[in-house]
């Protein structure tokens, strides 16, 4: 009788785990039990950095699908993105990679168009942005800053009024 309930108990765990298993999967994307209503479109960027394979997809500030696959197609990265059937993207549609923050996740962000035709499954959007290289930007920032402090008095012109820099106001009064 003992042996039964034991039995019974582990069973009983065992079912519990698998069921807490396929909950959890199916919560956080990894297994989709209704991806029957999806289809998938494209788009071509000049560079995909930063984006990965489970990334999510916007529209209108809204969660509306993933990143499912990123490969290289001569020198372009071509990004495959499953969207909703009900979610349909007008032919003239953007798609921008984005940052979450200064320092968050990125994300691909779909500005639709205005047009009337409708990209089909397994379409293309035509118009992308790549995402913004922010340590080059800083990178050429701290370049200028180095060869503003680095320039000769020669090179360096007198201030104007227009200059953003605080003056003092006794400036030239004695």
């Amino acid at each position: 009788m003992q042996i039964l309930r034991l039995g019974l108990g582990v069973i009983g765990f065992v079912l519990v785990g698998l069921l807490s298993l396929l909950y959890l999967f199916t919560q956080l994307g990894e297994l989709d039990l209704r991806r029957a209503s999806e289809y998938s479109v494209s788009a071509d960027f000049a560079n995909a950095s930063g984006l990965a394979p489970g990334s999510v997809v916007e529209l209108a500030g809204v969660q509306v699908g993933q990143v499912i696959t990123i490969n290289l197609i001569d020198t372009r990265s071509r990004v495959s993105i499953r969207l909703p059937d009900d979610v349909r993207l007008p032919d003239d549609s953007i798609a921008s990679i984005q940052t979450k923050g200064l320092l968050g996740g990125h994300y691909m962000l779909i500005t639709p168009g205005g047009s009337e035709e409708m990209i089909p499954p397994g379409g293309k959007i035509r118009e992308t942005e790549s995402p913004l290289d922010l340590p080059g930007l800083m990178a050429a920032y701290i370049a200028l800053r180095e060869k503003k402090t680095t320039a000769t008095p020669k090179d360096q012109q007198p201030p104007n009024k227009d200059d953003l820099s605080i003056h003092s106001p006794f400036e030239g009064k004695e």
